[in-house]
């Protein structure tokens, strides 16, 4: 097998690179903070019109993907799509940066959300086009890898020195949006020159509408009927899920116990920087083990430390361990997290590649999209029930494995019935 990577291959994984700054700066870190204290400041309603504008850009795609994936794989669709939505994404993230009323601010997110979503999934779907199967773990693992490195740090930290040397926090947080798009933009330039579609469906003759929905449909009855995919799928939905809820309750849970918030940040930010030599050793390892196997491994971490973040969260609630110590937990978490984070993310993908038929990739992406934005309820919804239900946020925390257990067993199925050699 190349070690070196093809000049395809480069001009993919730099869009990775490109927008995982908008992942950072709109939609983690800066912008939220700024959008929500604007709001309150207004109505006392600023975290509930964000998680209003998240919900509804997140909806739309889950609802959008498959129609956008079955146009998409259509000849010389595929690019013009993703410039359509790369457009969208940096356009609005720009309005953002010039507007100065909060509801105009909440439309720039919603539609900038739809744009890098809908970026996403189209080129999630070009790995087909620009790598061979057997290249497909390391070139996928490199992109996630590259992406915590470049949009996820870089012009992150440069954000950061802005809000803390400047004046005006309003200034920095603008300069901060046009700064993500400036980055997204130019390292989007090698996909968008180099990159082609290479894989197609031919367009039948007839309404076009008509003959998209009837693609869906054949797609839907292709995974029902292929088992490998099917149970891939649904282990995906859950075990995705359980990635996400780790991630975006990680803060909440924390804060929640009485942990310096300022503390957490650095140790998320730790976590970005743990994940890029271990995605990039998951893409290698996956090679020689295959992906199903790493994918299982980061499932195991996962619950390891779903308990052992239960440990930290009984050990507060029962005073065993001090506030300092529990600290000193999190941030352990947050390296644990770091090391199985970008590869399960990386391998979903690349393995998901391998399965599908290339020329509909962008179709059979667009379902895979619809697992994940439909998964991002489950876990969230679970944490608040047994928080509610026990009252304790440590039981919230560990009932979070069973969905890792859910994604397990459908990954030991999969295992068995899949003639893939996935190596």
């Amino acid at each position: 097998m190349k070690t070196k990577f093809t000049k395809l291959e480069k001009s993919w994984i730099s869009f990775d690179w490109a927008n995982s700054v908008y992942a950072t700066i709109m939609m983690a870190a800066i912008f939220p903070v700024y959008f929500t204290a604007i709001v309150n400041d207004i109505n006392g309603k600023g975290d509930m019109w964000w998680a209003f504008g998240t919900f509804i850009a997140t909806f739309s795609m889950a609802i959008l993907a498959p129609i956008i994936g079955a146009i998409a794989d259509y000849k010389g669709m595929k690019k013009k799509l993703l410039i359509f939505f790369l457009l969208l994404g940096l356009g609005f993230t720009l309005f953002n940066a010039i507007t100065d009323n909060w509801q105009l601010m909440l439309v720039g997110y919603i539609l900038s959300y739809i744009g890098f979503l809908g970026s996403n999934l189209l080129y999630d779907s070009f790995i087909t086009d620009i790598t061979t199967r057997d290249r497909m773990d390391k070139v996928s693992a490199w992109g996630y890898a590259m992406g915590y490195f470049g949009g996820s740090t870089i012009p992150f930290l440069f954000s950061i020195g802005l809000i803390m040397t400047l004046d005006s926090k309003t200034v920095a947080v603008k300069a901060s949006l046009i700064i993500a798009v400036i980055w997204w933009t130019i390292f989007s330039i090698p996909m968008l020159i180099n990159v082609k579609q290479k894989f197609y469906t031919k367009k039948s003759p007839g309404n076009l509408v008509i003959n998209t929905f009837k693609n869906i449909k054949k797609t839907m009855l292709d995974i029902w009927n292929e088992k490998k995919i099917l149970y891939f799928l649904l282990a995906y939905f859950f075990y995705i899920d359980g990635v996400n809820t780790v991630i975006s309750m990680a803060t909440a849970y924390g804060a929640s116990l009485g942990l310096d918030t300022t503390g957490m940040i650095l140790a998320l930010l730790v976590t970005q920087l743990v994940a890029i030599p271990f995605a990039i050793l998951f893409g290698r390892l996956a090679n020689r083990f295959g992906s199903l196997n790493l994918i299982l491994t980061a499932i195991f971490m996962y619950s390891f430390i779903c308990i052992l973040g239960f440990i930290m969260g009984l050990g507060i609630e029962e005073s065993f361990l001090s506030i300092d110590q529990a600290l000193v937990l999190f941030w352990v978490l947050a390296i644990l997290v770091g090391t199985s984070q970008g590869g399960i993310q990386a391998l979903s993908r690349s393995y998901f590649g391998k399965l599908i038929p290339p020329e509909r990739s962008t179709e059979y992406f667009g379902f895979y999209d619809i697992f994940g934005k439909f998964a991002a309820i489950l876990g969230p919804g679970l944490y608040g029930i047994v928080r509610i239900t026990t009252g304790r946020s440590s039981f919230s925390i560990l009932a979070i494995i069973f969905l890792f257990i859910i994604g397990g067993i459908f990954i030991l199925i999969n295992k068995k019935n899949d003639k893939l050699t996935d190596k």
